[in-house]
């Protein structure tokens, strides 16, 4: 399974919203990248036109970057995402710089997500009151998609994380779960979101073709707690998960196709792109 092939059914029709995938469907795929230098570039020669991408925003980086690469991207022809990170921005009226570079070129979605810096850069200390100002602001124009941690997150108790969703749904998309090696845990988790009353499709975030050493590392910083531990299990599965030190999403993107709890894919690439993606 290749970049190309994983990502061609980008063009398939996507579920209507708030509907999971069906058995036997394909599900959409959206890749994440890393806002660098000649990162436009390398997608252009390793990804299919009109390829779904979200560009996420670095806490060192701030909101800048990030905004740039994706109107590069949009204006390359493909369907951009940008992540804001309501902790790096500056001012309402940065906010409202974004909205209209994104009106601008054609972006009609972002991803907003707290983020990790310590000392808020403006206003913005979580994404609900992003949320609430990107809607005023857009004039409803621009969706948000909001974060989901199937294994929780470092600091704060799932009911915290559970009431948060709650609490903003209503300005929001879709919820993207940060990274999780296990399908069972994904589905388990958009299957308690249903129950206990969060509206919103979920799309899983899996990674793509990432080298074993770098995966953990970027799990283990971010937080990624049992499902971290298939990486180093041996007999069938462990080997089933890894080719040649590489991990492959290929069986958990199987497995979340033969279920409904999902709407997409969404592919953590840490910029491998070059390679299988599988």
């Amino acid at each position: 399974m290749t970049i190309r092939s994983l990502l061609a059914p980008v063009a398939a029709p996507t579920p209507a919203e708030g509907q999971a995938g069906k058995y036997g469907t394909v599900l959409p795929v959206r890749m994440q990248i890393i806002p660098s230098e000649g990162i436009a570039a390398r997608i252009q020669a390793a990804v299919p036109p009109g390829a779904q991408l979200t560009v996420t925003c670095l806490p060192r980086q701030g909101v800048g970057p990030t905004i740039r690469t994706a109107i590069e991207l949009a204006y390359l022809g493909f369907e951009v995402v940008p992540h804001l990170a309501a902790r790096s921005i500056e001012s309402r009226e940065q906010l409202a710089g974004v909205v209209r570079n994104c009106h601008d070129a054609g972006i009609t979605e972002v991803f907003a997500v707290g983020g990790d810096t310590g000392e808020p850069a403006g206003p913005y200390d979580s994404s609900l009151p992003l949320l609430e100002d990107l809607a005023e602001v857009s004039g409803g124009t621009i969706r948000a998609g909001v974060a989901g941690y199937p294994e929780g997150r470092p600091g704060h108790s799932e009911l915290h994380m559970l009431d948060a969703l709650l609490e903003k749904q209503h300005l929001a998309a879709s919820v993207v779960t940060q990274l999780c090696l296990s399908a069972p845990r994904i589905q388990w988790y958009a299957q308690t979101l249903r129950r206990e009353g969060v509206r919103l499709p979920v799309w899983a975030g899996v990674p793509g073709a990432v080298p074993r050493a770098q995966l953990i590392r970027a799990a283990l910083k971010i937080g990624v707690g049992p499902s971290l531990t298939l990486l180093n299990r041996r007999g069938p599965l462990g080997r089933r998960l890894l080719q040649d030190g590489r991990y492959s999403s290929e069986a958990i993107v199987a497995e979340l196709q033969r279920g409904e709890a999902v709407e997409g894919i969404h592919l953590y690439t840490f910029n491998n792109l070059a390679g299988p993606a599988n």
